[in-house]
């Protein structure tokens, strides 16, 4: 099933997308897509769909889930992307964190920060986290997933990598973490490792990838993970990109205003941006 959130930021009402295409209104089903909801979603699918009421026009569509605690990001994560960056395979995932602030609905505006020169684009494979998870193994980890959805983890590189100290003073500027559009539960995901996705600007397709290229899988993310703290219902974690990125290009390309990103991830559901200084 495909959950989603739309109406005005701040004020999204849970919604999921029907068999024809049409958003469902589940508000007076479940009061938001967040915490201890998250851990249903499976009886959630079994609500009769067209008994819900239809969300009439084109509402904005907000980050497909609410309430997160945690936007954990996995660096490096693709052999490609790695290799375009002149970068070697960490050993273990590498983990930063993006600011929760971060999170947008997925047609948000990626807003350039003020003095930024080097903002970059990412899209990434999300997971959002349904079940707790402390020191789970990689066996139980897909067990413990409520769905996925994509990311661009908007980047200034700039801030990310000469500005000292570490990765998320350029990962957590407002509107640097689209989110959706819908969260997508397993049952339609029955691959995680074998999704195409892509990244386009002005137009022109820059990244064209696949998650197969991943080092480390969705299970094996979620499960290390979990050895260090505890996943909670609704924290997302976003597991990297593959190569096309504007840092890896030579010579290097980053977004301005009025620049169009467009994004997606087969099955997940698309993304488009419009860049505008902030």
């Amino acid at each position: 099933m495909k959950f989603l959130r739309y109406g005005p930021r701040g004020h999204e009402k849970p919604g999921l997308l029907d068999a024809g295409g049409q958003i469902r209104d589940l508000s007076g089903v479940i009061g938001d897509l967040a915490g201890e909801v998250l851990t249903r979603l499976p009886e959630l699918a079994k609500t009769d769909v067209d008994a819900l009421p239809v969300v009439t026009g084109n509402p904005r569509l907000g980050a497909c889930v609410a309430g997160t605690g945690k936007f954990i990001c996995i660096g490096l994560n693709y052999s490609d992307h790695a290799a375009e960056t002149g970068a070697t395979v960490p050993p273990e995932p590498i983990i930063f964190m993006k600011a929760t602030s971060a999170i947008c609905g997925p047609n948000d505006p990626i807003l350039i920060p003020r003095t930024s020169v080097k903002t970059d684009w990412e899209v990434e494979l999300g997971i959002v986290i349904g079940q707790p998870a402390k020191y789970i193994s990689e066996a139980e980890a897909l067990s413990h997933v409520a769905g996925y959805c994509v990311i661009n983890d908007v980047s200034e590189r700039g801030f990310q990598t000469e500005r000292s100290g570490q990765w998320t003073k350029g990962k957590s500027c407002d509107n640097f973490g689209q989110t959706g559009p819908w969260l997508v539960t397993p049952d339609e995901v029955p691959d995680p490792q074998n999704l195409p996705m892509w990244l386009s600007v002005n137009g022109e397709k820059v990244q064209n990838g696949s998650t197969k290229t991943m080092v480390y899988g969705v299970a094996h993310v979620v499960a290390y993970l979990s050895q260090f703290f505890t996943l909670h219902p609704g924290d997302i974690i976003s597991t990297g990109t593959p190569p096309g990125v504007g840092m890896g290009m030579k010579p290097p390309r980053y977004l301005k205003a009025g620049d169009v990103v467009e994004l997606g991830i087969e099955g997940l559901g698309t993304q488009k941006q419009t860049c505008e200084q902030d």
